[in-house]
């Protein structure tokens, strides 16, 4: 049988076979709003006038994850992996609590925690995906400003103190604990109400003036990077005003770790300048060591530091703390003992596993728990390091000042989603240009001739 051949497929003059239909390329995400951001941190004066500053803070970090996950595709900043695995150490710990009543606190210091990731994966993802970074960071130099303003109230009206609204609430059982009670009952200052001349340590919006001191010393840098990203706007006046106004109060909390992890910070950042051939960078540096010696000149703050350590017994109390967070944590080294606990072996009025976050993850969650927080602020500040511009250099020493901290200060409140703040928008910055270089290879391997 002769064979067959299937006839020749014939199309008409000048129109060749169909194109094959390809798929529409996917629509790329929403973008995330920013005032979710702006609506927890540049509020917080209302937040903290109202005693639910910190157990507030949670519900809004719960309305940023529900906007992630309906937004869906969110990309993942460095070292997410490293926080997941601390969070989950975290909750295993929560089997080493020593009574339901401590299970409050524990869970709050979780929800912080968990606030914090969920933030920096928030600003990461609206910088990383092409936002300006200098509105990306509008809610937190709204924040730097409140705090300003609320350092202010401090000096202006030391004695002032505020029963809220949350605090009358408050089930008695909660009400009763002293750390709740500090969290929602407000006050501008912190002093000694015996001492026949207290020294008055501005601490609004947090009940500890080593909170504000700790917040300020991140802040600092990301109010002077606005400052470079934004030429022109009320917003960006009204921070450079503030900037010199600061000082005042932050010199009143008479803070010795505040004032050296700054210095600490802007070492680092003045080396990176000169390394770099950075002027701007250099003369910023310059200009802020300058205006913190004119307010030295005014507020002798190493006379009044001097006194004040010279009338207390601070040092002995720390170190005394710190030694029992070693020799007790060789008993339950791999989970800790779940949250900070009160004992009559240390001189110290506060409990075991405070004053400093590294001793209250190490006392409350162990030793893996510790090297994965640790580790996620060595990598934030690696990685950091790489961002180039004026203002992503300012906000890269965040990291650098946080590492200096955790020794001394806790960061177990909205403090620590300050510094996730801070951190993801360089992470993001360096992200932005590594693409950027990549998709600018082939078009350069292109132009050069083989």
């Amino acid at each position: 049988m002769p064979a067959t051949r299937a006839p020749a497929a014939t199309y008409p003059v000048g129109d060749g076979p169909p194109e094959p239909v390809r798929p529409d390329p996917p629509a790329s995400p929403p973008r995330l709003p920013g005032w979710p951001l702006l609506l927890m941190f540049g509020l917080v004066p209302l937040w903290w006038l109202l005693g639910g500053f910190y157990l507030g803070w949670s519900l809004f970090g719960a309305v940023l994850f529900a906007m992630l996950v309906v937004r869906g595709r969110v990309p993942l900043p460095p070292g997410t992996g490293l926080w997941l695995l601390f969070l989950a150490l975290v909750v295993l710990s929560a089997i080493r609590l020593p009574s339901l009543v401590s299970l409050a606190p524990f869970a709050l210091r979780l929800g912080f925690y968990l606030t914090a990731l969920v933030v920096g994966v928030y600003v990461y993802t609206r910088v990383r995906e092409g936002t300006d970074p200098a509105r990306v960071l509008v809610p937190l130099c709204v924040f730097w400003l409140g705090l300003v303003a609320l350092g202010w109230l401090g000096v202006l009206a030391p004695r002032l103190a505020l029963t809220t609204p949350v605090e009358l609430l408050l089930p008695a059982g909660l009400a009763d604990h002293e750390y709740l009670r500090d969290l929602v009952h407000v006050a501008t200052t912190e002093y000694r109400s015996r001492s026949v001349d207290p020294a008055y340590r501005p601490t609004a919006p947090f009940p500890y003036t080593n909170n504000y001191g700790s917040v300020y010393a991140m802040t600092l840098p990301c109010a002077v990077a606005f400052t470079m990203l934004r030429r022109r706007g009320v917003l960006r006046w009204a921070v450079l005003v503030s900037l010199p106004l600061s000082l005042a109060p932050a010199f009143l909390t008479l803070n010795r770790v505040m004032f050296a992890s700054l210095g600490v910070g802007l070492a680092v950042l003045g080396v990176r300048a000169a390394l770099r051939g950075n002027v701007r960078v250099g003369l910023s540096v310059l200009g802020v060591l300058c205006a913190a010696l004119l307010t030295n000149l005014f507020i002798p703050v190493t006379r009044l530091i001097g006194d004040r350590v010279a009338g207390s017994d601070t040092n002995a109390d720390r170190f005394g703390l710190y030694a029992e967070v070693l020799r007790r944590i060789g008993d339950s080294p791999w989970l800790g003992y779940g949250a900070p606990v009160s004992a009559d072996t240390v001189s110290a009025q506060e409990p075991i596993g405070t004053q400093g976050q590294l001793w209250m993850v190490l006392f409350s969650h162990g030793v893996p728990a510790l090297v994965c927080f640790l580790a996620w602020f060595v990598v934030a500040t690696v990685i950091c390091a790489r961002a180039t511009g004026a203002a992503g250099q300012w906000l890269a020493v965040v990291p650098v000042i946080c590492l200096a901290q955790l020794p001394f200060y806790g960061m177990a409140s909205p403090a620590v989603s300050v510094a996730c703040f801070a951190v993801a928008v360089p992470m993001a910055l360096v992200a932005r240009e590594a693409t950027l270089r990549r998709d600018d290879s082939p078009a350069i391997a292109e132009a050069v001739p083989g």
